[in-house]
């Protein structure tokens, strides 16, 4: 084979090894930005918004006073015999 055809084809290979480790790095970079977005976004808790123009809650306000629990809603009724698990 020529020398010139031989360096040419070198060269080549050379380049998309080059391209292909550019690419790898940049996914890698990614993928790790993503897991640190995704980390950041799991410890955010959002502050509570009051129920009240004063800046009360209304869990507060039930405290002592037939409080439901967290787990169940307004007009849900439960079945007699059976207790929120």
């Amino acid at each position: 084979m020529h020398p010139d055809v031989m360096r040419e084809l070198a060269n080549q290979r050379g380049r998309g090894m080059h391209a292909r480790a550019r690419e790898a790095t940049l996914a890698r970079r990614i993928r790790k930005e993503m897991r640190r977005r995704t980390a950041a976004a799991a410890e955010f808790v959002p502050p509570r918004i009051p129920d009240y123009v004063d800046g009360t809650f209304r869990d507060t306000e039930l405290a002592g006073h037939d409080a439901r629990l967290d787990n169940e809603r307004p007009g849900r009724r439960q079945a007699a015999g059976r207790r929120a698990a």
